[in-house]
């Protein structure tokens, strides 16, 4: 279970989130002391040193602390419940995690050479001062943290391996924004266009009225006309932010609904918040459609996924959402991914190309990065499969072509 790094974002689909505290109390009397038992998972979903967290409770309590970073002990004195311990967290996430500007929690800890602290957004660009007047910053001066290498700092310079991560981040960054989401527009609507668009009065009741002709002189001649339009169309990003949205009523009417909305449904209602052209909807249908038995509803869902999985940019939006879905909702699940993902491949849900490249690298664009890593580790014995697969298909056509050739020097 993880819970909103901000809590007071009550969106369920808000992509940042951490694990709620554990604490366990050790000891009696004056002895009796409270260990943070997953201060470090805690630490790491803020991208903050566990030190720091550790001593922002000791300052809020009152109380002497403990910190063991290579035993991963972390310890307050007294008896703190979880609850307590959770709410002086809001505290440290509000002076020294959230953007003031966009409380957004992507910031680094920048220290100038003039000893003075900022929080430095990466997705709004500000910087927010932090208040000296905590006694946790004298920590934090004294203790500098050592993933922060940004000019004007007094940090150091990164390591090797998280410069190498950087470059791998900044490439899919660019990777992602380098797509034209006009033309990706207009090859979704080609695309998808329901029957109901093509013939007046058609009633979009069933399954069986989804088909459309996609046959290249049809989709040609869509794109065409589309293309014609082009100066009445919005270039629209995903213009919803976070917690807004028409993704967000999208997930919670589905969750709201007992039994959950049959396909043809689903597609009404993201049809009606115009929303069927966008990459983030197949975010939240993997998240949303499934509960623990993934396994046997996926191919009842094929068809409505199928239909709007319209390029890779869908594919690995869908990909990101199973992994939230496993990572964060149901981590009891992760075992089993080898076979949710050969129901996608089977299904023709999710291409061969587009399950290798997901699986060749972790991300922590959905999930944390530890997240990502555990659900492609679980992933590596159908990832292999398809590897293996692919090289013996392209064994055996190469020996076809020999035998092409053999035939044809007999015959000479």
């Amino acid at each position: 279970m993880s819970i909103n790094i901000c809590r007071d974002n009550l969106d369920p689909f808000y992509r940042y989130k951490m694990p709620p505290i554990i604490s366990k109390i050790e000891g009696r009397g004056n002895g009796i002391k409270t260990a943070i038992v997953n201060n470090a998972d805690v630490a790491r979903a803020l991208a903050r040193p566990p030190m720091y967290v550790t001593k922002f409770f000791g300052l809020e309590l009152g109380a002497q602390t403990s910190v063991n970073e290579t035993a991963d002990r972390y310890m307050v004195n007294g008896a703190h419940d979880a609850a307590k311990l959770q709410d002086l967290l809001d505290g440290f996430i509000s002076k020294f995690v959230l953007c003031k500007a966009c409380k957004n929690p992507e910031t680094d800890i920048v220290i100038t050479k003039d000893q003075m602290l900022y929080r430095d957004c990466k997705a709004c660009g500000k910087r927010s001062p932090i208040d000296l007047s905590h006694k946790l910053t004298g920590v934090i001066l004294k203790n500098p943290p050592s993933s922060s290498g940004k000019k004007g700092t007094t940090n150091g310079k990164k390591s090797k391996k998280d410069r190498k991560e950087k470059k791998n981040e900044e490439a899919e960054e660019e990777e992602e924004g380098s797509d034209d989401e006009l033309t990706k527009r207009i090859a979704a609507e080609a695309s998808t266009l329901p029957p109901s668009q093509a013939t007046a009065g058609d009633d979009d009741d069933d399954d069986d009225n989804w088909a459309v002709d996609t046959s290249e002189e049809a989709v040609r001649a869509r794109v065409k006309e589309l293309e014609s339009q082009v100066g009445s169309l919005a270039v629209a990003d995903d213009e919803e932010a976070e917690g807004n949205s028409s993704y967000s009523q999208l997930g919670n009417w589905i969750l709201e609904q007992k039994p959950k909305p049959n396909s043809v449904e689903v597609y009404k209602k993201i049809k009606e918040l115009g929303i069927e052209n966008k990459h983030r909807t197949l975010q939240v249908l993997a998240q949303t459609l499934f509960d623990k038995d993934i396994l046997i509803q996926i191919k009842d869902r094929a068809p409505l996924l199928k239909k709007l999985i319209v390029s890779d940019n869908y594919e690995k939006a869908f990909l990101g959402g199973t992994e939230r879905f496993l990572g964060l909702e149901h981590p009891e699940l992760i075992a089993v991914v080898p076979k949710i993902l050969h129901q996608y491949y089977t299904l023709d849900i999710v291409s061969e190309e587009a399950i290798l490249k997901w699986g060749s690298r972790a991300s922590k664009k959905y999930v944390d990065k530890d997240i990502s890593k555990k659900v492609r580790k679980a992933a590596q014995p159908f990832l292999t499969w398809l590897e293996e697969a692919e090289s013996e298909g392209s064994e055996e056509e190469e020996g076809d072509d020999d035998d092409e050739e053999d035939e044809d020097n007999d015959e000479k």
